[in-house]
Order: structure tokens, then C-alpha cells, then sequence
């Protein structure tokens, strides 16, 4: 998934000013930010936290959260979603 964020998004180490990542509670292995140092990001500030554990939520699910200093637009950034999590952008909005 990051290297899919960073290839997507054209993002350099250079200009992410930290990264944080989290996981659903189902998920211990590993911490998800050692990925980003296997990439070289060894300046970078990284942080893993554990999502809350909301009765019927998407199981096994790793978000991450790049701060990037960046001149693009908010609408020239694109959002990652792999394996069915794009259902997650629907969850709390209300359709009528």
C-alpha cells in the first residue's frame, strides 16, 4: 500500500514531514511503519497506533497518514484504497 501511496502521489522522502500509520486490533505481528524503513524512509518520523475496535468494522486493515510539504492541490493527491477497503469512504456518510 505505500509503495502504491508514494508511486500514485509522486512522493519523494525528501518532503514527508511524518507518516503515521494504524491498525485494526485483529493485527500484531509487525509494526506497520517498519515497511516505510525496508523503503529508506530513515529520516522520516513514523508513528503506529491501533484503530478502535468498533463492533463490525473491516478487519484486518492497515490506514496510513502521510504529511507531505508539497505545492500541489488537495485535488492532485490521490487516496490509496487495495482490497475491497474503498467501501471505508462510505462508512458515517449518510446517503438519501
Amino acid at each position: 500500500m505505500l509503495q502504491h501511496l508514494i508511486k500514485t502521489n509522486g512522493i519523494e522522502e525528501r518532503d514527508v514531514a511524518m507518516a503515521y500509520f494504524t491498525v485494526t486490533p485483529d493485527l500484531n505481528a509487525a509494526f506497520p511503519a517498519a515497511a516505510a524503513r525496508q523503503l529508506g524512509w530513515t529520516n522520516t518520523a513514523l508513528m503506529c497506533a491501533t484503530e478502535i475496535a468498533v463492533p463490525d468494522s473491516l478487519p484486518s486493515c492497515v490506514r496510513v497518514l502521510i504529511l507531505i510539504n508539497t505545492e500541489k492541490e488537495a485535488d492532485e493527491l490521490h487516496n490509496v484504497y487495495l482490497k475491497g477497503t474503498d467501501v471505508l469512504r462510505l462508512q458515517g456518510v449518510e446517503t438519501t
